[in-house]
């Protein structure tokens, strides 16, 4: 009997393992090592990047991307003669705008670059805000990016795919709006 965790509902906790006569360490499939190592991954935090800076502004976009948390991550699970790898990879990245908006994104999207045109939308991930947040909780947009990754395995000549996997991290965007005023020239 294997038990991970004092009140057993870790998912390695599982009940009796025939163990063959003479042999020194149970049996396990390739299969129930991929589920060791897909327990075993450590997927990164999501760390939320965005820009303009500290405040977005109404009709103007918003460039979206993570500085950190997307990166394929892989971890191993063996016995004597049996060694299987879990691979999560990140496949795409979904942006709730905190407006009602969601955004998706197919990878981590593209850091904006200083000086670049303030006006010009990201290549690859964002948004523009039509609404202040000055009447929101703190007035700030809560921003959550779910990213979602495929998780495969292989090894003792075998292999598969497991259900995916989301990590998920927030930040909040206080969103202005700019008023330009005509005196009438003077």
């Amino acid at each position: 009997m294997v038990v991970c965790s004092p009140d057993g509902k870790d998912p390695l906790t599982h009940g009796p393992i025939w163990v063959p006569g003479g042999s020194a360490e149970p049996a396990l499939s390739p299969e129930q090592l991929a589920a060791i190592a897909r327990n075993r991954l450590r997927l990164p935090s999501v760390a939320i990047s965005a820009n303009p800076g500290e405040v977005q502004l109404v009709n103007l976009p918003t460039w979206l991307w993570l500085s950190g948390g997307w990166q394929e991550v892989s971890a191993n699970a063996s016995v004597p003669g049996v060694s299987v790898t879990a691979i999560a990879t990140p496949t795409s990245v979904t942006w709730e705008m905190g407006d009602g908006v969601t955004v998706t994104c197919t990878g981590a999207g593209t850091p904006y670059k200083a000086g670049a045109d303030p006006k010009a939308p990201s290549p690859d991930c964002g948004h523009v805000y039509r609404r202040s947040s000055a009447n929101q909780p703190g007035q700030a947009y809560l921003v959550t990016a779910t990213v979602h990754w495929t998780v495969t395995w292989s090894g003792a000549g075998q292999g598969g795919t497991f259900p995916d996997l989301t990590t998920t991290g927030n930040a909040t965007f206080r969103v202005a709006e700019s008023h330009a005023l005509n005196n009438g020239g003077g």
